[in-house]
């Protein structure tokens, strides 16, 4: 008797046992739909976990979308279901038709682990295979040097669909592919040194701004191809700028194609609500605890710096996870841990898996939590009980600086200790200084907007916001918009307001954050020490009366370069500022000068240091501290 053909699988043993155990970083190899050759006979392989349903068929465009036709098969007791349809290749639409053991339940479910879908508002998942050509081998060669703790990094922060519109064609958002050349351009002119791009993940609300994502490994096709994606990233890296992808495994939403009641149980979702819904946001919450989760959600984190050579993952709502009792204000509205307490210890060990196998397939890579809590040691390495991460967001520091700086200056000397008070903290995490979209909407004012007084005013306290955040240790990452300051809330519909550059003061701006990243890369004493408080000195930060503070910025060498920040309208002459050697201090920038937008008041290029002690240093300089500004001198050489 002729011996039946053995059913092709990508499925070896060891995959279903690292899936089952939790520990397969590589799923989207093995699962989903890949197009392949059984015996000469060209077709798509279909799989999907779904431990508790009854039947599993593929419905398609194949098949007239038929519910009972092609079926698959159970994989021994792996939860997986498996089979390979002949004749379906790739840009094949599909879903699966799941029939659940429990209440009847029936769904057409979108694919967890397909690679590409459909344009919203449509949610089947389509057959992919990729088709492209790296042309960014000398970038991932040398990207160590551009995404160590030391570097420099000054990272733009945009979300795709309204950085930039075609008005001419009823105002459609840009491709991958068209995106390319323009922000490139456009970030090589500013000097920013990477971009963060909001969720590109497929997602099917877009007001969500990407951040309800269905699509753990398919980039939104609402802006074309994974290649295109690809092209776009390649394109950024053969220009000098790093890619930071932001990614949400902290909560998936209830859409009836996607994630949720996915096999007609929570199989995604903690089943409980109190620990599986987040009352916020309306959406579910990943069990971290079942083991197949965990190997879903690392395996997404790899495929995108694996597959799309993503620099650095942004990991969005890092609190939501660490915390039982988030958003939860009653007792009853959340379930202690084992020890009583309320840490989630599913999510703490999950983080700290994805953040080892991240780095240890991808050393040369970042990953950052925005966490806006003062929970210890984000990114601190695991082995000494940190959660792994290589950076965290600052949250305090955005939300303290951004309240001064929206009060009167003539009020700001009582708040003062906003400015001071994360020199408390500044060198216990690995931190990026975010001025994010979060602040720029939903009825909080754009930048700009924020600032006290008439517009001159505003402008002026912009400027030294900038030039002050500039000065502090830590990573840059600023809003798309908030460079050239825009009037208007970002508001995710329209393009980025970029009429404004025809003005003085919003074209005075660019140049200033232009001019900023240009220092920030040019000064070692502006990024080598970011974290380590021998970076970092204060000159003065007590002069409450006249809301300006001094500080030093050190490099490894030594080589200080002095920042004064004169946060009143006052300009006050003949201000004295301790430093700790004598020569020519050359004024490097001034946020006043005249090229911004500001009255040109200023230090002509420089002062000589006078044997007068100040401030407990043996020189000092006399300034003349113009109103609004910040001024960045740099010490002689030797000094």
């Amino acid at each position: 008797m002729k011996k039946p053909p053995t059913e092709p699988s990508l499925l070896s043993e060891d995959d279903l046992y690292l899936f089952n155990e939790g520990t397969h970083t590589r799923l989207q190899q093995k699962m989903g739909a890949h197009p392949i050759v059984v015996d000469g006979t060209p077709g798509t392989i279909f799989s999907v976990w779904a431990p508790n349903a009854e039947a599993i068929h593929v419905t398609g465009d194949f098949n007239g979308w038929s519910k009972d036709s092609h079926p698959l098969r159970p994989r021994e007791k792996s939860g997986i279901w498996e089979g390979f349809i002949p004749g379906v290749g790739k840009g094949t639409r599909y879903k699966y038709h799941l029939a659940s053991r429990y209440a009847m339940y029936r769904a057409d479910k979108a694919d967890p682990f397909a690679l590409f879908s459909e344009v919203p508002p449509q949610t089947a998942s389509v057959v992919w295979d990729f088709d492209y050509t790296w042309g960014d081998d000398a970038w991932m060669a040398e990207r160590y040097r551009f995404n160590g703790l030391g570097s420099p990094m000054s990272i733009y922060e945009v979300h795709f669909g309204s950085w930039m519109r075609v008005p001419e064609e009823g105002s459609r958002w840009l491709t991958y592919r068209e995106m390319a050349p323009r922000l490139a351009e456009y970030c090589q002119r500013m000097g920013f040194t990477h971009v963060e791009f909001l969720p590109l993940m497929e997602h099917p609300f877009y007001g969500s701004w990407g951040y309800q994502t269905t699509g753990y490994f398919a980039p939104t096709s609402r802006y074309g191809t994974p290649e295109d994606l690809m092209y776009l990233i390649d394109h950024l890296h053969q220009h000098g700028i790093g890619v930071i992808l932001d990614w949400v495994p902290s909560h998936f939403p209830t859409d009836e194609h996607g994630l949720g009641y996915f096999d007609g149980t929570h199989l995604y979702e903690h089943a409980d609500p109190r620990k599986g819904f987040h009352p916020d946001w309306n959406s579910y919450i990943f069990n971290y605890g079942r083991n197949e989760v965990r190997s879903f959600l690392t395996s997404s984190a790899l495929h995108w710096l694996g597959t799309y050579h993503a620099d650095g993952l942004r990991v969005d709502a890092v609190a939501s996870m660490l915390y039982l009792d988030y958003s939860r204000e009653k007792s009853g509205d959340w379930v202690p841990n084992q020890y009583g307490g309320r840490e989630n210890l599913e999510a703490l060990y999950f983080l700290r898996q994805v953040n080892t196998d991240v780095y240890q397939d991808y050393p040369d890579v970042q990953t950052t939590a925005e966490e806006s809590t003062a929970w210890p040691m984000v990114s601190r390495p695991t082995y000494v009980g940190g959660l792994g991460f290589g950076f965290k967001w600052d949250m305090g520091w955005m939300h303290d600086t951004l309240e001064y700086f929206s009060k009167d200056p003539i009020h700001r000397r009582y708040q003062h200790h906003l400015l001071t008070f994360r020199a408390l903290y500044a060198w216990t995490e690995n931190f990026v200084l975010p001025l994010s979209h979060d602040e720029v909407t939903h009825g909080k004012a754009s930048l700009i907007g924020k600032m006290p007084g008439d517009d001159p005013a505003k402008f002026a306290n912009l400027r030294s916001l900038l030039g002050y955040m500039y000065a502090q240790s830590g990573k840059k990452l600023l809003f798309m918009g908030s460079e050239f300051g825009q009037w208007n809330e970002w508001y995710h519909e329209t393009s980025l307001d970029w009429h404004l550059l025809q003005y003085p003061g919003h074209a005075g701006l660019q140049q200033w954050v232009r001019d900023l990243n240009a220092a920030l890369k040019a000064e070692p004493a502006l990024h080598e020490l970011d974290n380590d408080p021998a970076g970092f000195e204060w000159v003065d930060a007590n002069d409450s009366q006249s809301s300006v503070v001094g500080l030093l910025r050190k490099s490894t060498a030594g080589e200080p370069l002095l920042i004064v920040c004169n946060f009143t309208p006052v300009t006050r002459a003949n201000y004295r500022v301790g430093v700790p050697s004598g020569g020519y201090w050359r004024e490097l920038l001034n946020s006043d000068a005249e090229i911004y937008g500001g009255s040109n008041q200023g230090n002509d290029g420089g002062v000589e240091a006078e044997a007068v002690q100040m401030h407990g240093r043996p020189y000092s300089l006399d300034l003349t501290l113009p109103g609004l500004s910040a001024i960045f001198f740099k010490a002689p050489p030797g000094s």
